[in-house]
């Protein structure tokens, strides 16, 4: 029996549902029951066929119920009896409609073999086990707060914190009244060198007299 793989991508998802075969097409031809069928049945879905009575229950035909006249697996529609349109021309077509838009609300048990299938998922459903959540007893609870009185908690007070007034010491201005004194005595050293440069600058050179000894012993 041939099996589909799951595929991620949309273009390969699209590709497998009109390249399938007739054996999975007809399970994409399944629709919900109706909560009465669901009760009856204990089966929630199953593929629409021909002789079934269906309501739409999505379109601009909304709540309309009729029978299943023809089911086209190639272009996956349904056509029901009674809903059809006008053409042009004036000739009557039937409008097609998607089994996803459909509730089965009474279905065609002529052939055994469907009833064989809702038979043997009858019995599945009924095998799976029901899990029932334990809810906590609510009355021993309340009757614990009524004897342990709940303590309010006092929101403890914050205290405002005070600024301290930093005086500076003895010390702290001794150094910097030593570090002022500094920067005066440097200031006037460059001063000073300064002055000089510029006093030096501005003298005129004098040229060293060289004695001419005499000629003869004058």
């Amino acid at each position: 029996m041939q099996r589909l793989k799951p595929v991620a991508k949309p273009s390969k998802q699209r590709k497998m549902i009109y390249q399938a075969p007739s054996h999975i097409r007809n399970k994409l031809f399944s629709a919900p029951l109706s909560p009465s069928l669901r009760k009856s049945h204990g089966v929630r879905s199953l593929p629409v066929r021909s002789g079934d009575t269906v309501r739409i229950m999505r379109g601009d035909s909304k709540g309309f119920e009729g029978k299943v006249t023809r089911v086209d697996r190639r272009k996956y529609r349904i056509y029901v009896e009674g809903l059809t349109r006008e053409k042009v021309d004036g000739t009557t077509i039937f409008v097609p409609i998607h089994p996803s838009k459909v509730m089965i609300t009474k279905l065609n048990l002529d052939d055994k073999w469907r009833k064989k299938i809702l038979e043997r998922r009858k019995k599945t459903e009924r095998k799976k086990p029901e899990i029932v959540e334990e809810k906590p007893p609510t009355e021993e609870i309340e009757e614990i707060e009524e004897v342990v009185p709940k303590k309010e908690k006092k929101k403890p007070k914050r205290r405002k914190k005070k600024r301290k007034v930093t005086e500076k010491p003895a010390k702290a201005e001794a150094k910097e009244e030593k570090t002022k004194k500094t920067r005066r005595k440097r200031k006037t050293k460059k001063k000073t060198e300064k002055e000089t440069e510029k006093t030096e600058k501005t003298k005129p050179k004098t040229r060293r007299k060289t004695r001419k000894k005499a000629e003869g012993g004058t």
